[in-house]
């Protein structure tokens, strides 16, 4: 079984998600929320995200974490400010040995709703029906859900891959889904 942590980084709210990958591929919840910087220099804001991550990581201990690449949408300040918070939240991750996998947004729609320009309310609705939660997640932890799903989906995709191939080189035929 493969534990994922999704993190969707930010400089004022970090969203995180944590699923579980279980043997028949399905995925289940496991936790999610938000951490919420405080008004503070930019090093104590960066503090917090280091922070948090790193006490995620203590209380749910995945075995990945999945984060989204950073993006330049209309403002570089913006892009730099969201750089800085994901790379603090890597740093977290990869000083408690974690395996960092990092996807586009455009992969992260795609893989949770099958549109990669799908707006805020469709990744909400979508990772609600996906994990059969009771209501739909706060957006920014949703958007580190859906990037959890993102990587359950890209690391199932490549075991099957892999034991079909491993099926053909033994002499069986066929492909089947882990699904």
């Amino acid at each position: 079984m493969m534990r994922v942590l999704g993190i969707d980084p930010g400089s004022r709210i970090t969203g995180f998600g944590v699923v579980q990958v279980l043997r028949n591929g399905r995925i289940e919840y496991i936790a999610s929320g938000c951490v919420r910087m405080p008004k503070a220099d930019l090093a104590g804001r960066l503090k917090t995200v280091y922070d948090g991550v790193s006490e995620i990581i203590r209380t749910y201990q995945p075995t990945v974490l999945a984060i989204e690449k950073v993006f330049m949408a209309k403002n570089a300040d913006s892009a730099l400010k969201l750089g800085q918070a994901r790379g603090a939240a890597i740093l977290a991750g990869a000083n408690q040995m974690l395996n960092i996998a990092e996807y586009t947004a455009l992969q992260i729609k795609s893989a949770a709703v099958g549109k990669g320009h799908a707006g805020k309310q469709q990744v909400q609705h979508m990772v609600k029906a996906l994990l059969g939660l009771s209501s739909a997640p706060q957006a920014d932890a949703a958007d580190a859900l859906a990037c959890a799903i993102c990587h359950a989906h890209h690391a199932v995709g490549h075991l099957s891959l892999a034991q079909a191939l491993t099926r053909r080189k033994s002499g069986r035929r066929g492909m089947r889904l882990p699904l």
